[in-house]
């Protein structure tokens, strides 16, 4: 799920990925709005206020929707950064260390949220902002920009665009192709859906607050270990059957 790239992806990889990380993206996005008020998870929003406060000379308010802006852009930066700069590495999984910032970022508001009041929350806004821009970037990469997790926009587009061509017989030859991209598309929507139902009920009536983020954040650290665990296996399997054969 996170170390095959490339060629070696298949639709099955891609669902895995997109299941989980729209999930945790989900769960941010409902949880950032309710605590703070404002969309954590995308900057699309951020950037017509942006325009809005400076049009109107409320530079000071404009300049907080560009610090949201810059967040999301530097954690996409960073992500893809450390993974160019570790992909020589052949054996390290390149993408761990994206993943493990981002899930910090999240724990760690959820756990100093027990402990004093929040008072800084432009500073916590960008912070979820830096770490969905980290996801955003990683899964991108590892899926040759085919699965984005942390906004709606560019899915819906695409989907409706996927839709239409279903509606051309010379395309028959496509069809295959068109209903493997319908059908990620379609979980992603759903399960971003469905877990910011999860985060809200979570936020609001267990009452975890922005412990919330902290149930994300183990959700993905144990897919990302899964993931490992997994892949040594087959490696092991592998190299078993390499030796009975011998």
């Amino acid at each position: 799920m996170f170390r095959h790239q490339g060629k070696s992806r298949t639709l099955k990889h891609n669902l895995r990925i997109a299941t989980i990380l729209s999930f945790v993206a989900g769960i941010v996005n409902v949880t950032g709005y309710l605590a703070f008020k404002q969309l954590t998870t995308n900057v699309t929003g951020h950037f017509a206020l942006f325009i809005y406060d400076f049009a109107n000379f409320d530079f000071w308010r404009g300049t907080i929707y560009f610090l949201y802006i810059f967040s999301f852009l530097f954690g996409s930066f960073l992500s893809s950064f450390l993974i160019e700069k570790y992909r020589e590495n052949k054996r390290l999984n390149v993408f761990v260390l994206p993943t493990v910032i981002e899930c910090l970022v999240l724990i760690s508001i959820g756990v100093i949220s027990n402990f004093m009041e929040l008072e800084y929350t432009n500073l916590l806004i960008c912070l979820l902002l830096f770490a969905m821009g980290v996801q955003n970037s990683f899964v991108t990469k590892i899926s040759d920009a085919v699965v984005r997790t942390t906004h709606l926009t560019g899915l819906f587009t695409d989907l409706g665009i996927d839709l239409s061509l279903l509606c051309f017989p010379k395309l028959a030859n496509q069809k295959k192709l068109l209903k493997s991209n319908i059908k990620l598309r379609v979980y992603i929507i759903l399960f971003f859906f469905a877990c910011g139902l999860i985060g809200g009920f979570l936020y609001s009536e267990i009452d975890l607050k922005l412990n919330t983020l902290i149930f994300a954040a183990l959700l993905l650290l144990a897919s990302l270990f899964f993931d490992d665990f997994r892949s040594k296996v087959i490696k092991a399997k592998r190299k078993y059957n390499q030796k009975r054969n011998i």
